[in-house]
């Protein structure tokens, strides 16, 4: 067994401090435009990135051998904490240390870190409600414009904040939506902030030709909206507008079937040899050639017994740095009423600083820098350009990031999410920003009234989240009562990454009936 040697371990700490101090000096001229609500925050998010280009896994191996705390969850404090260890191991030595400050007054210590992430997240988000540390944020449905007690009782189940879609319905319902929620909050004293989602560039499939079957024996007819699709077919998908139409036969030949796409100038980004995905990832297919008027595409992976392929699918490229406008046109419409009604807007399909950028200039001449600005991640871009995206969005004064986990599983693969969505929560403490942990959360619960076991583990992960959103569903409030149940228990267990040690009663009950 290695032994451990705290004389060199103290060299390596001082050797990562000094690498740390200097990142903050090379990054002085970004540092310096942040808001001034970031400062101490990016020179911590660019500690946490510096230390994490060191392997680490001996060295905290070797500070638990000698008693002493690791660094492996210091996100929020990175450079307090080694310098805490330095003394430490200093003492070890048998040496005395002159510090300028104590161990418990860093500029940025364990408690001064969460005070800030707090302040961050209720400047963003507000308080939570119902003694729970964690915020629950709901997707409302087009019918809450409508019903008169809906938004009522979400915000009575624990509804924290309310989420509009601005992919769908329009300015009149998302106004009478607000309205309610206005009235609701007058009612029942609570809290709801808005929040707004920009659609975005949605890159999906085009029409589909229907097609009417006839059983004679059981006088039935059945309508055929969708392309059947199996491994080693070919797909060709068309830049122009067509309507799509399944695989046949023509004089003997069997003619491929074909589809088109929403957003054609994805035919300027993309290769041959690349990966396309339809459906959330139920197909996937590999381009194999590309024509002037379409993309010749062979299928990789759909269901045993094929899969259907409708209109309006979503179309994923991971493989292709798309050029496309994270602001589209109608976004750019949709602006001028989300920065007059909303807290805070959702940036859908954010992957470059030059995205954010542009969006903080428009809210600029909106004269709305001050409302809240939440990344949503979900491209497999957006999360390489992560930390570059955090430092721009920093130069605004209130902003979030939502792990996007459905889009995002798919871009990056399945296997990987698990190990991403941990990554981004890892950048989020470090930047001392909120985070919103999205997509499918008690899916199958809000959706069908039953939750899986699955799901149930996966909401009591996320009470490291600042918040949680849960979609729409017939069941929702039934969610909402599940998902607020675990995150009170779970919050008296954990804290982002570290256990609170609360006594286990199963612990007290052992050692009282076998004495």
């Amino acid at each position: 067994m290695e032994t451990t040697n705290p004389k060199a371990i103290l060299k390596e700490l001082k050797t990562i401090r000094q690498f740390l101090l200097q990142k903050e000096k090379d990054f002085g001229n970004d540092l310096q435009i942040l808001h001034p609500n970031y400062i101490e925050s990016g020179k911590n998010f660019i500690h946490y990135l510096s230390l994490r280009t060191f392997k680490l896994k001996k060295l905290q191996q070797q500070l638990s051998n000698i008693g002493l705390s690791s660094i492996g969850s210091s996100e929020a404090y990175n450079l307090a904490n080694i310098d805490n260890l330095i003394a430490l191991l200093t003492a070890y030595n048998a040496k005395s240390i002159k510090r300028k400050k104590r161990l418990d007054k860093h500029p940025l210590s364990f408690f001064s870190s969460r005070k800030i992430l707090d302040k961050n997240t209720i400047d963003l988000i507000g308080k939570p409600g119902k003694g729970l540390n964690t915020q629950v944020m709901i997707t409302l449905p087009s019918d809450a414009s409508t019903d008169e007690t809906l938004i009522l009782d979400l915000l009575n189940a624990g509804m924290n904040i309310a989420r509009i879609n601005c992919s769908h319905d329009g300015p009149e319902v998302w106004k009478a939506m607000i309205e309610k929620i206005k009235a609701a909050r007058k009612d029942t004293g609570f809290d709801c902030k808005i929040h707004m989602d920009l659609g975005g560039p949605k890159l999906r499939t085009g029409p589909v030709e229907e097609i009417i079957k006839t059983k004679k024996k059981k006088k039935k007819t059945k309508i055929i909206n969708y392309l059947l699709l199996h491994k080693g077919d070919i797909l060709e998908l068309y830049k122009k507008p067509i309507l799509g139409k399944d695989a046949h036969e023509k004089n003997g030949k069997i003619i491929p079937a074909k589809i088109s796409v929403t957003l054609p100038s994805i035919f300027n980004d993309v290769e041959i040899g690349q990966a396309i995905l339809f459906d959330d990832g139920k197909i996937k297919g590999k381009i194999i050639d590309i024509k002037k008027d379409k993309l010749i595409i062979e299928i990789k992976r759909a269901s045993d017994k094929g899969g259907k392929l409708k209109a309006e699918k979503g179309i994923n490229l991971p493989d292709t740095k798309l050029s496309l406008p994270s602001l589209t046109k109608a976004d750019l419409e949709h602006l001028p009423f989300v920065t007059k009604h909303a807290d805070s807007l959702g940036f859908s399909f954010v992957n470059r600083v030059k995205d954010i950028s542009k969006l903080q200039g428009h809210l600029k001449n909106l004269k709305r820098e001050d409302i809240g600005i939440i990344l949503k991640i979900e491209t497999k871009e957006a999360f390489n350009n992560l930390p570059a995206l955090i430092l721009q969005a920093m130069q605004s004064p209130k902003i979030g990031i939502m792990t996007a986990r459905g889009d995002l599983a798919i871009e990056i693969g399945w296997e990987r999410i698990s190990e991403v969505q941990e990554q981004i929560l890892w950048l989020c403490e470090a930047a001392h920003i909120p985070n919103i942990w999205a997509t499918q959360v008690l899916e199958n619960l809000a959706k069908k009234g039953i939750a899986t076991r699955a799901e149930i583990t996966d909401a009591a992960m996320s009470v490291r989240a600042e918040c949680v959103m849960l979609n729409k569903g017939p069941y929702i409030l039934d969610a909402i009562e599940t998902l607020t149940d675990i995150l009170r228990r779970m919050q008296h267990h954990q804290q982002k990454r570290k256990a609170s040690l609360r006594p286990l009663k199963v612990a007290k009950k052992f050692l009282e009936t076998t004495k």
